[in-house]
């Protein structure tokens, strides 16, 4: 039994979304969750700052002693997870936009991915569209993390900017939409409610956290604990790099909030990971 906390890395806010299908699927780990708020979001930046703040991230988390390191951030996983698994030994989780699930629904249709431009731009997400991309349309979303950020993750203007977002896209059969940032899992409810009622939302949550427990159980690195009851829940930590110190309780609400309204509608399989 290893009883080293996992140490969670988001951009934000969003990776708290990961977090929680994590804590789902290995109720008895302790997590420390890293939003690196102060230089959020990722998707405007440079590959090379993104690595760069990436590795100032996993390296504090390793020295908080974490075993395994999930980075919850599709920009991240694409910028920077390649090289600090060529770097560490320690198991390194990364996510990629679920184009793999979609793409295998049943029925016609075009495929939208909702991503950053830097997640678009990349080498990894050009490799997943020449294998599962035939029917797939990049969907860049500039401004939409800003919003989560601020807490925006319904009303008016969310659905404003949606449509204004997904728009030029439904003049034509849509079967699937992917969810290529984590932090686009917020808005599920008003993405439904600004989508044809047959499309089918995507995300790689459920498959990550299910490779996350892959990965422990094959280096022998799981915790375990007899029994049941609160003493056979792990702890949950959240840090920020945000000088607000409010910060990490305001992500505490937001894991809060998430965990009550989790639900199963947004498809998610062990295919979605990288």
């Amino acid at each position: 039994m290893d009883e080293r906390p996992i140490g969670v890395f988001d951009s934000g806010f969003g990776g708290i979304s990961v977090l929680a299908e994590a804590s789902r699927i290995l109720p008895a780990e302790d997590f420390l969750f890293l939003g690196d708020n102060r230089n959020a979001p990722y998707g405007d930046k440079t590959p090379e700052e993104v690595l760069a703040f990436t590795r100032a991230a996993v390296a504090r988390l390793i020295g908080l002693g974490c075993k395994a390191v999930l980075i919850a951030c599709n920009t991240a996983t694409s910028a920077a997870a390649e090289t600090l698994r060529n770097d560490l030994a320690l198991p390194i989780i990364g996510m990629e936009p679920a184009l793999k699930p979609a793409a295998l629904l049943p029925g016609g249709g075009a495929v939208l991915v909702m991503a950053t431009a830097m997640t678009l731009k990349l080498d990894k997400f050009h490799s997943l569209m020449a294998r599962y991309g035939q029917n797939a349309v990049p969907v860049p979303c500039p401004g939409l993390v800003e919003m989560i950020e601020a807490g925006e993750t319904c009303g008016p203007c969310v659905t404003a900017k949606l449509n204004e977002l997904l728009a030029p896209y439904l003049d034509r059969p849509v079967k699937a939409v992917v969810l290529g940032c984590t932090h686009y899992v917020f808005l599920k409810p008003v993405l439904r409610a600004c989508l044809p009622p047959n499309v089918t939302l995507v995300d790689g949550n459920e498959g990550t956290a299910r490779q996350l427990k892959n990965r422990l159980m094959q280096k022998g690195l799981l915790k375990t604990v007899n029994g049941s009851g609160p003493n056979a829940r792990g702890k949950i930590e959240f840090m920020s790099t945000a000088e607000d110190r409010a910060m990490p309780a305001r992500m505490r609400a937001w894991y809060n909030r998430f965990v009550e309204t989790l639900d199963s509608a947004c498809i998610s399989t062990p295919d979605t990971v990288e």
